[in-house]
């Protein structure tokens, strides 16, 4: 169950939908495992600012085992990153001392972790540009919470109950959009840490406020973070892979509706359907074209098209023949991403990564340093965890499939200017129009589709050496995120320009059936963009059709497309 829309649009997953049909929304909440989160939950989560959230009572256990063992460790003075030793080129220095070569006091030990700790949330509070949007920030509360569920983040219970109080009291940290190189998120989500403890800014009941003051109104009090929850907190890709997720959720239902829009294109165009039959993909079954033609077949159902035409071309222009391909290889390239964010958001990104209950008894020397023996045994690895390559590389790939999709949208708009080619007046112009009907408006298609060619060049791949040397390699995955989100939204509005032609074209044609999906479309958009029958200002038709396509639903059941 979806109540949708381009932004602001709620998704409802399925284990919620019998408590809304029932009209027992409040009694629904959120269940958190640490394993079973879906790109479509982090959506929902984000977009649900009044959601109920709980811990499944394996996920509050696995917290409060991981957390034993990281204060185990310290307290045999472990050489522990970001535990018990600094972090970057300070990973040399101790942060717990030694008294009489046993370590301190617990007392002593938590003051002296508090104080590393606050310090630390400061000093990596570094991140520059305007603040990214509520259910960004949203998004990629959700999934660190998710990930510390596991228990392999080893922070304090009351850190995950932070997380928990924040979503659920609709409490989002002013997190400043830009200065992450993909390296873990460490100078954005570090504000989350300081609206935790009380300072920074956030946002609430759409009003931007003092965080101690939103945590005073809530009844929350303030965080006080020991052991390695600094680290826990700013240490995590959880903001760039909830951007990723809330942009897979928007770009499958996208691609759903620029199937139809196509299929309208090509009813307007009186294109030829031999390219998308069974019969001509199976010759060469690329997954590719299989998966574009299937929704362009399922559109045009019962479609004039499939009736001879004298009008018709054999062969069309290659935008137009080739355009299953076209969708097949983004709708496959987001499919991948899709998954590869489902094991980002269910699973650990920490360095170290806390393991309870690993045995180091045949283990070699080496490793045997990282594992833990006392009252709790497990091991506390340093791991490469942090590395977003997984994710930045699909959405590098996904980004030049769409740059595609942008070319052959652009292309097929521009054909409708030939009546050669559609048999239909020059323009589009309607039979009482004497001025320059569509003439004009391949210009910002085209300036759209230049945008895109930019946006999907892949980010840079240098890299430049920080903290002393030791982070000499970074993903950039933020910025291949960010071009994937600018290359969604010009998308939407070049499929509005291509909408406008279609409707234009098949009401000119005048054709006596269009398809299953195609003729209900053309009805709704009609009832925000009129023909055109003489030169108007066209921006604000648009406008208009963007609006529309962002709330048109997916599917006809207004399910997501499979």
């Amino acid at each position: 169950m979806r109540i949708m829309g381009r932004t602001g649009g709620a998704y409802i997953p399925a284990f919620l939908v019998s408590a809304f049909l029932a009209g027992d929304a409040d009694a629904a909440s959120w269940v958190l495992d640490g394993e079973s989160l879906t790109v479509e939950d982090v959506a929902g989560l984000a977009r649900d600012t009044e959601a109920e959230i709980e811990l499944t009572a394996r996920a509050q256990a696995q917290i409060e085992q991981g957390f034993d063992l990281v204060m185990e460790a310290a307290l045999q003075d472990k050489a522990v990153y970001g535990l018990t030793v600094g972090v970057g080129w300070n990973k040399d220095r101790p942060v717990v001392t030694m008294k009489d070569g046993e370590a301190v006091l617990a007392e002593e030990l938590l003051t002296q972790s508090r104080k590393f700790n606050l310090n630390s949330l400061r000093a990596h509070g570094a991140g520059a540009g305007d603040p990214m949007p509520v259910e960004t920030v949203r998004a990629g509360m959700a999934i660190r919470l998710n990930q510390i569920a596991t228990g392999q983040a080893g922070v304090q219970p009351e850190l995950a109950e932070m997380y928990r109080r924040l979503l659920e009291e609709g409490i989002t940290p002013v997190v400043p959009s830009r200065g992450s190189v993909g390296e873990a998120d460490i100078t954005l989500a570090s504000h989350i840490g300081l609206a935790m403890v009380g300072e920074g800014e956030v946002f609430r009941n759409g009003e931007r406020i003092a965080a101690a003051e939103a945590l005073e109104q809530a009844g929350i009090e303030p965080l006080s973070p020991i052991g390695k929850d600094f680290l826990s907190i700013l240490s995590t890709n959880a903001l760039t892979a909830g951007k990723a997720a809330l942009l897979a959720h928007d770009l499958r239902d996208y691609l759903e509706k620029a199937t139809v829009v196509y299929a309208l294109t090509l009813e307007g165009f009186n294109g030829n359907v031999a390219p998308f039959l069974e019969a001509t993909n199976d010759i060469r079954p690329y997954p590719d074209n299989l998966a574009g033609a299937a929704p362009i077949r399922e559109a045009l159902q019962g479609s004039y098209l499939w009736e001879p035409s004298e009008d018709r071309a054999l062969q069309d222009p290659l935008s137009f023949r080739t355009m299953a391909y076209v969708l097949g290889s983004s709708l496959l390239a987001e499919r991948d991403l899709r998954e590869a964010l489902l094991i980002q958001i269910n699973h650990g990104d920490d360095n170290p990564s806390v393991i309870v209950g690993a045995s180091g008894q045949d283990a070699e020397p080496q490793v045997r340093g990282y594992h833990v023996e006392g009252d709790i045994s497990g091991a506390i690895f340093p791991t490469a965890n942090f590395e977003m390559l997984p994710i930045a590389t699909r959405v590098e790939q996904l980004n030049v499939s769409l740059v595609r999709l942008s070319q052959a949208i652009a292309m097929q708009t521009i054909r409708f200017e030939n009546p050669d080619k559609t048999k239909l007046p020059r323009f589009l112009s309607a039979p009482e129009n004497d001025g320059h009907a569509f003439g004009a408006i391949q210009k910002p298609l085209v300036a759209l589709l230049a945008e895109n060619r930019q946006l999907g060049a892949h980010p840079a791949v240098e890299s430049i050496a920080m903290s002393g040397n030791i982070e000499d390699l970074n993903s950039n995955a933020p910025l291949a995120v960010a071009n994937l989100d600018g290359i969604l939204d010009n998308l939407y509005w070049m499929s509005s320009v291509q909408l406008l032609h279609a409707a234009q074209a098949v009401d000119l044609r005048e054709p006596e059936k269009l398809g299953a999906r195609t003729g209900p479309l053309l009805e709704s958009y009609r009832e925000h963009v009129p023909f055109v029958d003489q030169d108007r200002v066209f921006s604000e038709d648009f406008s208009a059709g963007y609006d529309f396509l962002t709330a048109y639903p997916a599917a006809p059941d207004g399910q997501p497309a499979p």
